[in-house]
């Protein structure tokens, strides 16, 4: 009511500034309105700061003897998105980076057990070629045309887990299933070709649990609240007609159709099925509206459908989950790769935690030095100290409220 209202209005005073308040207010209180799920933002959270850690990496790994300047990072924070001192964010995760200072010049490279873990997911890399070319394979056989551009497919590579060099590594393992075309001769025209059709690998994700439950007639898992009793309602009425499955050709399909619906419902499952995480961004998913024969206003139809997709916009990233994929905040069915970049998660949060722990040691030995600190606090450090030294070997990172304090510093991206 009130955007109708305000729709009235701008008409009606007919001015650049009313009509752009107008759609700006549109844009953010209509479109993207969907109740937060805190277990799926939280995943999210901690994707992030993987995903920044492993941009990281890579540039140090490209980078001659695989040493590289702080202030080169620091260069390169505008494009992963980050703010502040690159400096101090590699500080926050000495179990992952080595700082070190040469020549009055900070340099960065991963420690020793951040190179373990490199290792450890090439040779998983290596092990899983097979299974990244059916996955091409199963995204070029979605495409209605069954070529996708190379370019476009490169901002999906890390959601699919594919290599950086997946062209060499892998397509000319497979010369009778890919090819690489090039009609008009520029980089940026090359397209991926799939030569033949599997039926063995046409079968999407929703059938084959269908099939592993006994049942002949393929539908969506729905795993809202009981309570979202109209929600309930809608999918279930969208659940009851027939799955059309993202594998026929939709070209006989109506543009607006309950049909086409349920087919672009099943693709975009589909393809977050595909993906390592169960995410993509929105917008990638519209760099691909031609190629999958999406609609123009995607982000509408999966808001309709709460039950199957969860969209979020942490960090101004329009991102939609497939809600299935997660219990809580953890993702159920996990990739070897996912697996291995668990471990660096893991690493992460445990250099964190020993800087969080230096960081308040410092500042309490500050604070005694000025003779400020309480008899509270110097038994609180009593206690974590000893907590740290008892006979638990897996230390106060396992003690729950010493755990709250660090999840809150690792996932506010606030926090120093």
């Amino acid at each position: 009511m009130f955007l109708n209202n305000l729709n009235r209005c701008s008409h009606k005073h007919n001015s650049p500034s009313s009509s752009s308040i107008f759609y700006y207010l549109h844009r953010n209180f209509s479109l993207w309105s969907m109740k937060k799920d805190p277990d799926l933002d939280s995943a999210l959270s901690r994707n992030r700061r993987w995903i920044v850690n492993n941009q990281i990496k890579n540039i140090i790994l490209r980078y001659p003897n695989q040493d590289a300047p702080v202030k080169f990072l620091q260069k390169k924070f505008k494009t992963l998105d980050l703010q502040g001192k690159a400096l101090n964010w590699l500080k926050k995760y000495p179990c992952c980076f080595d700082v070190y200072l040469q020549k009055d010049e900070y340099h960065c490279k991963l420690s020793k057990r951040m190179l373990l873990l490199v290792e450890e997911e090439e040779s998983v890399k290596e092990m899983q070629e097979p299974v990244f070319a059916e996955r091409l394979s199963r995204l070029l056989m979605l495409s209605v045309n069954h070529r996708l551009n190379v370019v476009k497919l490169n901002e999906l590579k890390r959601n699919l887990g594919f290599p950086d060099d997946y062209l060499i590594r892998i397509l000319p393992k497979y010369p009778d299933t890919f090819r690489l075309v090039n009609h008009c001769g520029r980089r940026s025209s090359m397209e991926i070709e799939l030569l033949s059709w599997n039926p063995d690998l046409a079968i999407s994700s929703v059938e084959v649990s269908a099939r592993k439950q006994g049942s002949s007639k393929p539908c969506f898992s729905c795993s809202l609240p009981s309570t979202w009793v109209k929600s309930w309602e809608r999918f279930n009425e969208f659940n009851a007609t027939p799955y059309i499955s993202p594998y026929l050709d939709s070209r006989g399909l109506l543009d607006g159709s309950k049909e086409m619906e349920k087919r672009i419902v099943g693709l975009v499952h589909e393809l977050l099925s595909l993906t390592l995480w169960k995410k993509m961004s929105i917008v990638k998913l519209g760099h691909f509206k031609r190629e999958f024969n999406l609609p123009d206003k995607l982000n509408i139809l999966l808001l309709k459908h709460p039950g199957i997709f969860y969209v979020s916009n942490r960090y101004q990233i329009y991102t939609v989950l497939l809600r299935e994929g997660y219990n809580g905040s953890e993702l159920i069915d996990k990739d070897p790769l996912v697996v291995v970049k668990d471990k660096f998660g893991e690493l992460m949060q445990e250099g964190l935690h020993e800087y969080n722990r230096r960081h308040y040691e410092m500042n309490l030995e500050k604070q005694k030095k000025k003779g400020i600190v309480s008899v509270r606090k110097e038994k609180r450090s009593t206690e974590i100290t000893e907590q740290d030294d008892s006979g638990d070997k897996l230390g106060g990172l396992f003690d729950p409220e010493e755990r709250k304090r660090f999840y809150k510093v690792l996932f506010d991206d606030d926090a120093p």
